[in-house]
């Protein structure tokens, strides 16, 4: 008998563990190089598994809701009277992610189209959080129709039940109900207590008169370069906020606790806080200094869109520099944001809504909206902090220099 061990590979960016999530295979399961064998979910993203090895299961060596370390034994393979298969050379480096840090954003490509002799498929095509919450509300996916690529079923498509009872899992008391943390929410309730409880958080606030940012979106939303991009508030916010960083670039810093220093970036990797069936996640739009207003906004669309569907990869959640978020969709006219661990910086875009404003001593309605600026007092002043931050409304109100390029 040859016996092959399966361990948790190095799934990049400096992660740690996972939480195993499920098992596609069992104990005297036959599998294929490649095939997935089990579902995992780290900080960042849910991810398949393929089997290195082709042959027959012979045991699972971890339990599915248990956190495993890279490295950690998964399950054993025995590959006996079956073909080698090409092992992996060095530390085990699951497919696509790898264990040096990525230059860019990965995207998906298409999946292969089926040939025609090819049998009906059992097991259809899903995210791995869809998998998750399908199993979690009883739902066979069979039976959905699925709007991802290729036509895989995400978080979206199992419906408003799994958005209103995903997770829940029992009441101790008749009007009590408690739901176990686990996965992206988990991670994320840790890194924000990590980050308020070490680096020195101060907010500040403006309120601005944006009507000529959004005069500015009526305009370009009517130009052929943006007839299939969605343009928001938030893109010209972004926008504002990589402007005002090539006066203001010790925003875009880290604090090196190690070495008591402060690393300041010579490009921007602009993350922007999305909400999500699984909890928050901060994809990156990667040097997002260098590009134009249509390719930002396109990017923040695309970040977006994949971090809801539980498509982003663990690459694509990583590697921030400065973060923005936008409370004002929930019709919140204010926020004071919590740091992205490793962050100097995070703007929060509150509700942009019309309301009486004082212009050449008369007051008349305008398009206003109040902008908070949280950042670590370790990295920036209160007067760096301060002036980028009225750089950021000036901008935004029209009167800024660099507006007319925009």
């Amino acid at each position: 008998m040859t016996v092959h061990e399966f361990r948790l590979p190095d799934l990049g960016e400096g992660l740690t563990d996972a939480e195993l999530v499920s098992w596609t295979v069992a104990a005297g399961d036959v599998v294929t190089l490649n095939q997935p064998i089990a579902e995992v979910e780290t900080a960042k993203a849910g991810v398949e598994l393929p089997s290195p090895f082709a042959g027959v299961v012979v045991e699972l060596l971890a339990e599915p809701g248990t956190i495993v370390a890279v490295g950690a034994p998964l399950i054993r393979i025995d590959t006996t009277d079956l073909p080698e298969q090409a092992a992996p050379q060095g530390d085990p480096v699951l497919v696509g992610y790898g264990p040096t840090t990525p230059t860019g954003t990965r995207r998906r490509g298409p999946p292969p189209a089926p040939r025609p002799d090819d049998g009906p498929q059992t097991r259809p095509d899903a995210t791995p959080s869809a998998r998750r919450l399908a199993r979690e509300l009883g739902v066979d996916l069979v039976t959905v129709r699925g709007s991802g690529p290729g036509g895989a079923v995400t978080v979206g498509d199992l419906g408003d039940v799994g958005a209103r009872d995903a997770g829940t899992v029992r009441a101790t008391e008749p009007d009590e109900t408690r739901t176990p943390v686990h996965g992206v929410r988990k991670r994320t309730a840790d890194a924000m207590v990590r980050s308020a409880f070490t680096a020195p958080h101060v907010t500040v606030f403006v309120t601005a008169d944006v009507t000529a940012s959004m005069d500015l979106l009526d305009r370009l939303r009517a130009t052929a370069a943006f007839t299939e991009i969605t343009l928001t508030p938030l893109a010209l916010v972004a926008k504002a906020m990589l402007v005002s960083l090539r006066t203001h670039p010790e925003l875009n810093s880290s604090w090196d606790e190690e070495r008591q220093e402060i690393v300041t970036f010579g490009h921007v990797n602009l993350g922007v806080a999305v909400a999500t069936d699984r909890g928050l996640l901060v994809p990156t739009v990667r040097d997002a200094h260098a590009m134009t207003l249509v390719d930002l906004a396109q990017a923040l669309s695309e970040v977006s869109a994949e971090a809801r569907a539980g498509t982003s990869t663990p690459a694509d959640l990583t590697g921030g520099t400065i973060t923005v978020t936008n409370v004002g969709v929930f019709g919140v006219d204010a926020g004071t944001p919590i740091l992205v661990p490793g962050q100097a910086a995070i703007l929060c875009l509150g509700a942009v809504t019309r309301r009486p404003w004082v212009v050449d001593d008369r007051v008349v309605p305008r398009w206003v909206a109040t902008l908070g600026l949280s950042f670590d007092h370790r990295v920036v002043d209160g007067e760096q902090g301060s002036r980028f931050l009225a750089d950021v409304a000036t901008l935004l109100d029209g009167s800024g220099a660099h507006a007319p390029s925009w």
